[in-house]
């Protein structure tokens, strides 16, 4: 049935639009939509975003190892570089200290009704990604394949089974989700 999935275009389309409405309103109940809560983040006043991102990594990365020793999945790690990172990291940023938006809680709060999120959102979105491809081809080799690094998941770079970085890592961070709930963050 997934073989099946994987070549139908049409109804991966039709997944990822559900999956795409699921997790907007998952991101809408949760708070982070909201413009006072991604700034709250960013003023280390609100730690709402974080919570939910551990959230999701005591969630995802069980489960897709779960998934990927039934076979439901495979992993497609990709090779990534110093360049890359930092300059993905320098255009996510401006963008979201500049609206108060990541690229995902821009879609949930179009959804939500904010016009910010539309015209500042979107349009910017839409803008930087046209800027960026047209710059792309003299970055590519330039600056994006600076400080290459291997396409490997922690577990593989340590040659341990990716259990032992799981469990401690799931430990890790329901301590520090206790530690913010404790001092009332």
């Amino acid at each position: 049935m997934l073989e099946e999935i994987r070549k139908n275009k049409k109804l991966q389309l039709i997944f990822g639009f559900i999956i795409g409405i699921f997790f907007g309103f998952f991101l809408y109940i949760s708070g982070v939509t909201h413009y006072n809560v991604i700034i709250g983040q960013l003023l280390l006043t609100d730690f709402t975003v974080l919570k939910v991102m551990m959230t999701a990594v005591i969630v995802g990365m069980p489960g897709i190892y779960i998934m990927k020793s039934r076979g439901i999945v495979n992993l497609h790690v990709k090779q990534g570089s110093a360049g890359s990172t930092i300059i993905g990291g320098l255009i996510f940023g401006a963008g979201f200290a500049i609206l108060g938006y990541c690229p995902g809680t821009v879609a949930g709060a179009v959804g939500q009704g904010s016009l910010d999120a539309l015209f500042g959102g979107v349009l910017g979105i839409l803008i930087g990604a046209g800027l960026f491809s047209s710059i792309y081809p003299s970055l590519y080799e330039k600056v994006l394949k600076k400080g290459e690094f291997m396409h490997l998941t922690i577990p593989e770079k340590l040659g341990v089974n990716p259990w032992f970085v799981i469990i401690p890592m799931i430990i890790f961070i329901i301590v520090i989700l206790g530690g913010l709930e404790y001092i009332g963050l």
